[in-house]
């Protein structure tokens, strides 16, 4: 005796995808098993551009606080910007702190960087040297911070081992080797080269195969 079945079969009860039943209907139905089966194409792969990010690095001193200021997110690092902010040593303190701030203010205005590196603070035998050079610290990260800035703290032997491969180099030893990394026409100032010294860090910390922690101030 024939059972005659009432319920419309169902594909899931056979363990089969509904892609896979409709694979089979389109066979029954007369089509060719390259129109049923062909997997659709891998969608096409674009690369993903990479995500710009402008660095500012800072080199604070009352006389001559270096800055310099690179893109990234291309084939080879770009320099924007870079400079010494010098004041001559007949000028009071206070007028120099007031340079320090407007020419900061300027190139951030100018150039609207995302983040900031900083020299990282270091033991000195000299109180009063350690606080002219808080002053000038104080004065840039103030400025900074104001533009809405994260500001990163790297140390300076961490910054000479980074770019030179050497904790304890020379100012011109760095300034040769950002000039090399930079591809720059000329020698940067000792001050300014500190700086981008500071950003190739920064930038060097901040790629996605970094392991290291970095002190956010």
């Amino acid at each position: 005796m024939l059972l005659q079945f009432h319920r419309r079969w169902q594909p899931f009860r056979v363990g089969i995808s509904l892609r896979q039943f409709e694979q089979m209907k389109d066979r029954v139905a007369g089509k060719t098993p390259c129109e049923s089966f062909s997997p659709a194409p891998p969608p096409a792969r674009h690369s993903s551009p990479v995500a710009k990010k402008i660095i500012l690095g800072v080199d604070p001193s009352v006389r001559g606080t270096g800055y310099g200021i690179i893109q990234t997110g291309q084939p080879n690092l770009i320099v924007l910007a870079q400079g010494t902010i010098a004041c001559p040593r007949d000028w009071e303190r206070s007028r120099c702190l007031a340079k320090i701030s407007q020419t900061l203010r300027a190139v951030l205005r100018e150039h609207q960087p995302t983040v900031c590196a900083v020299e990282g603070l270091f033991f000195v035998q000299n109180l009063k040297t350690a606080i002219i050079m808080g002053e000038a610290r104080g004065a840039a990260m103030a400025v900074i911070a104001e533009a809405g800035l994260d500001i990163f703290e790297i140390a300076t032997r961490k910054v000479k081992q980074a770019v030179v491969g050497y904790g304890a180099a020379q100012k011109i030893a760095v300034a040769k080797m950002v000039q090399r990394m930079l591809n720059l026409a000329e020698l940067p100032a000792p001050d300014a080269a500190d700086a981008l010294a500071l950003a190739l860090t920064h930038a060097q910390e901040n790629s996605r195969y970094s392991l290291n922690m970095r002190k956010k101030i």
